[in-house]
Parts: structure tokens; C-alpha cells; sequence
């Protein structure tokens, strides 16, 4: 890619890059939120055509104007949020696009083609299976095989790692050292430095849409790297400090929850958070914490069981009436429960709390005070915004969730229930919001915590329940618990005994 260059409106994502990936080598493409990186991918991948600059191939220029001419060119991209059919079975999955499928049942031809892919490189897929039965490692390796039989030479893979368990994450490891070996250029977008200091050859580094650096390696530290992508030094040794904790602020006895599908999410969970307690969910996506969270917020029905604030039960009380009460909520879906995307920003910066004061006077809001709220919001958790008058639909998914996390995080919430705060945001942002929580935690407030990043749960937790299928493999302190014993629990491999609710 040379002299790559892309506008939207008064917005310049990205300005004169050059990126070069050669066969045999894993190049890692780091930078903060909005600093270009997925627009650079996507005119790769032909879902963004360049104002300037050109593509080449083997030395020779390319147009690709979708990404069918990208396929076709040996460019295959692995998306963050998988792109396959839950209701097919994989070698369903995998007959789609594939030109070589016959016209009459092609699934049973293809299947043996799948089976030699998986021996080929050490993991098994079962091509009967239905994807939906599937764990995300097995998903995620579906859609690596599917790209490789579309012909793919070069592979993107945007944040790879983000849903999966440890040992799911060396098997993919193994399967990209595999594919280098045979000559295939990957390209991985990673907000996880210390997975690009591990698998990487090469890392390229953009901030504000503009080539900052292209390094190996091996000649540069994690710290450097963290430096490149924001302008300054990144602290990646957080202190927890001694704090302690008072009373309890939520208890939750044998709770139950049904799912979207009619299944049982949440399966006979108790615990408590105590004042100035970060309490951990550890755990791959879909085993119940969304549910989890939901039931406590009042976004979602319980089946049975209890769920108590300060000593009062408010089982199924609707979510105002949980707010009232003090307790905020960083939901999982941002998008759908943590913003009205076609409202301005300022306006979804005093969301559930536009009615008191000093925001509302009785009947009228406060406009110049929401605003000047809202600016404040917008310079302490750095999001990027040409105004606090934009859309928040025209915000990154980053910037969306600076904005929640700060309008949640500055009521000084009793208890602040946060599923994946720091999800998708980079490393100098990454850095910002945990210290918040931690600030938070020696204030007195209390932390209930879901995260999919057990470098996040050993940084933070004070203690953390794994769950999985619904219920609770063990709650354990992560300073007595090894990364192995924890990824073993998440498999739903390995069940501890409750240690005491303290």
C-alpha cells in the first residue's frame, strides 16, 4: 500500500501510509482508537475505496473495488465479531463462496477438504457440527479454514484473541506460526501488546491516521510501543492499594435467568460486593454474564432467586428505579442499552440522570449547563469528537464507550456494573479507565466487573467468579489462583470450591 490516504467529511482517518507485508511474516498493526487502522484495512479488504494512493501485488497495481476482488486477489479477512450462519452447520458455512462446490450437495464434497484442512494444522473441526454448537476458538478457526479455501495468501484478523480462552489462544498461536511457516502474510490487529511482542515479526504503528512507526520486534519493548501509539509513557503496573471494605452493597442469593432463546442463562449464582471491592466475572462470552448483569440493572426478568441493595430487595425492579438507588451500569451492548445513537452528545452525556439537578430546573433542562458537563466529560476520558453537538452515531465504537464509562463513572456510584469497560479501547485509554476503577474502589464504591481480559481481572479483582454455562466454576482471589487454573476454569474444565463470601 503506498501513499493510502482517506477522508470523511473534515476528517482525515488516514494521510499518505505505507504498509508493506511480505510472505512468511505476521505484522502487527497497533494504534488508538481512531487512528486509522480499520479504515486502512478496509480499503485493503475493498469495503473503503482510497481519494489517494495505490495497492500492488507482487510488485503490480490492484483495484479492488469490494471485497470479492479482494478474495480473488489472496486478501482474507477474520473479522472481530465472526461472520458465520449460527443455524447451518460448518460445512454449510464453508460452501458459501466456495467456487469449487459442486451444484448438488456440495456440503458432502467439501467435508473431506475441511477434514484434510484440520489435519493439516493440528485442530479439529467437525464439519457436521452446527456453528451455534461451536465454542468461539472453534468458530474462530472455522473461519480461518474458510478463508484459506477461498485461496486467501494474506490474512487480516481484528482482535483475534478478544473472545477466546488461554488455551485457546496458544492453539491459535500455533495455527499462525503454522501458516507463516507456509508462506502466508497475516496481518493482526491487536490492542494486546504483550500477544504482539509474542507472535508478531513486525509491528506498524499509526496515530491520528499517520504512519508513526514500523519496527521489528525484536528491537523494540512493549513500553516503546505504548509510547509510539499515544505521544507519551504508558503505565502498565497498576498499584492496588490496601483498601477496606465496608458493607455490603449487592447480595444476590441463587439467582436463576432465562435467556434470549428460552434457555437457563444464569444457573443458581449467589455473591456479594462489599463498599471498596472490585468483584470480578471472568469468563468466554455467552456463558451468562450479559444475563447476569441485566437481571441485577433491571434490564432483565428473573426467574427466581434474590437480588439485594443495601439490605432491600429490588428483584425485578425496573432500571430507573435501580439507578435511583445508585447504581450505574457500562452495558455490554453499547450501542442498544448505553446510548440514543441518533441524539447529539451532549445529550447522551446526562442520559438517566437528565432529570435532576443541576441539569433540570422542574420543567426545563439546563442546556448550558448539560453542556459544559458535557465537555468536561468529553476532555477527561478523552474522546474524540469533532463536537459535542455530533451525533453519537457518527462516534467510533471507542469513543462511544469512553463517553458511557465517563457519564457512569462520574455520578459516584454506590456500585458501578461494568461489562468489558475497556473492550476495543487502545492502551492509553485502557490505561485511563482502570485507574478509574481503581479510584473508584478506594473512594468506597463497589465494582462488579465482567471482563473477558484476565490481564484486566489479575490487575483489578479483588476477587473474581469464573463462570461458566451459567454458573459459577469457583470464586477465587487472582493473586492465589494461576492463569492456567483460571483458563481451565472458563473451559468449564475445572470447578473450585466457593471460597468464603467475605
Amino acid at each position: 500500500m503506498r501513499g493510502i490516504s482517506k477522508h470523511f467529511g473534515s476528517v482525515e482517518a488516514n494521510k499518505n501510509v505505507n504498509l508493506t507485508i511480505k510472505s512468511g511474516e505476521i505484522v502487527g498493526l497497533l494504534g488508538e482508537n481512531g487512528a486509522g487502522k480499520t479504515t486502512l484495512m478496509n480499503i485493503l479488504y475493498g469495503l473503503y475505496q482510497p481519494d489517494s494512493g495505490e495497492i500492488l501485488i507482487d510488485g503490480s497495481p490492484v483495484s479492488i473495488r469490494s471485497p470479492r476482488d479482494s478474495m480473488e486477489l489472496g486478501i482474507g479477512m477474520v473479522h472481530q465479531h465472526f461472520m458465520l450462519i449460527q443455524n447451518h452447520t460448518v460445512a454449510e458455512n464453508m460452501v458459501l463462496g466456495y467456487k469449487e462446490s459442486p451444484a448438488v450437495f456440495p456440503q458432502k464434497s467439501i467435508k473431506k477438504t475441511i477434514k484434510d484442512f484440520a489435519k493439516k494444522y493440528g485442530f479439529a473441526v467437525d464439519p457436521e457440527n452446527m456453528v451455534w454448537q461451536l465454542s468461539a476458538g472453534q468458530q474462530q478457526r472455522v473461519e480461518i479454514v474458510k478463508t484459506l479455501l477461498l485461496g486467501a495468501d494474506l490474512l487480516i484478523l481484528d482482535e483475534p484473541t478478544s473472545v477466546l480462552t488461554p488455551p485457546e489462544v496458544r492453539e491459535l498461536f500455533s495455527i499462525l506460526n503454522s501458516l507463516k511457516k507456509e508462506g502466508h502474510g497475516i496481518i493482526l490487529i491487536s490492542h494486546k501488546l504483550e500477544e504482539i511482542m509474542e507472535i508478531c515479526d513486525r509491528a506498524v504503528v499509526l496515530r491520528k491516521g499517520i504512519m508513526e512507526g514500523d519496527t521489528p520486534i525484536s528491537s523494540v519493548t512493549k513500553e516503546e510501543l505504548a509510547k509510539m501509539m499515544v505521544g507519551r509513557e504508558v503505565i502498565f503496573n497498576f498499584t492496588r492499594k490496601e483498601v477496606k471494605q465496608g458493607r455490603k452493597i449487592l447480595e444476590v442469593e441463587d439467582l436463576y435467568v432465562t435467556g434470549d432463546r428460552g434457555e437457563t442463562a444464569v444457573s443458581g449464582v449467589s455473591f456479594s460486593v462489599r463498599e471498596g471491592e472490585i468483584f470480578g466475572i471472568a469468563g468466554v462470552s455467552g456463558n451468562g454474564q450479559k444475563e447476569l448483569a441485566e437481571a441485577i440493572t433491571g434490564l432483565r426478568k428473573c426467574e427466581s432467586g434474590k437480588v439485594i441493595i443495601e439490605e432491600e430487595i429490588v428483584t425485578n425492579t425496573n432500571a430507573r428505579k435501580i439507578h435511583d438507588r445508585g447504581i450505574t451500569h457500562v452495558p455490554e451492548e453499547r450501542i442498544k442499552f448505553g446510548i440514543v445513537p441518533n441524539l447529539f452528545l451532549y445529550d447522551n452525556a446526562v442520559l438517566k440522570q437528565h432529570h435532576r439537578t443541576p441539569f433540570s430546573n422542574f420543567l426545563f433542562l439546563d442546556y448550558p449547563v448539560i453542556h459544559e458537563y458535557a465537555k468536561d466529560l468529553v476532555l477527561d476520558y478523552q474522546v474524540s469528537t469533532p463536537s459535542i453537538f455530533s451525533q453519537m452515531k457518527a462516534l467510533s465504537g471507542g469513543n462511544i464507550q469512553k463517553l458511557i464509562l465517563g457519564r457512569e463513572i462520574s455520578g459516584k456510584p454506590k456500585l458501578l456494573v461494568a461489562a468489558h469497560p475497556t473492550y476495543g479501547l487502545d492502551v492509553g485509554a485502557t490505561e485511563y479507565i482502570r485507574n478509574q476503577l481503581l479510584k473508584l474502589r478506594e473512594e468506597g464504591s463497589a465494582v462488579f466487573l465482567i471482563s473477558e481480559d484476565l490481564e484486566e481481572i489479575y490487575e483489578l479483582c479483588d476477587r473474581t467468579a469464573v463462570m461458566f454455562s451459567g454458573a459459577f466454576m469457583g470464586i477465587v482471589k487472582p493473586e492465589k489462583t494461576g492463569i492456567e487454573e483460571m483458563g481451565l476454569m472458563m473451559a468449564g474444565s475445572l470447578h473450585k470450591t466457593a471460597e468464603a463470601d467475605q
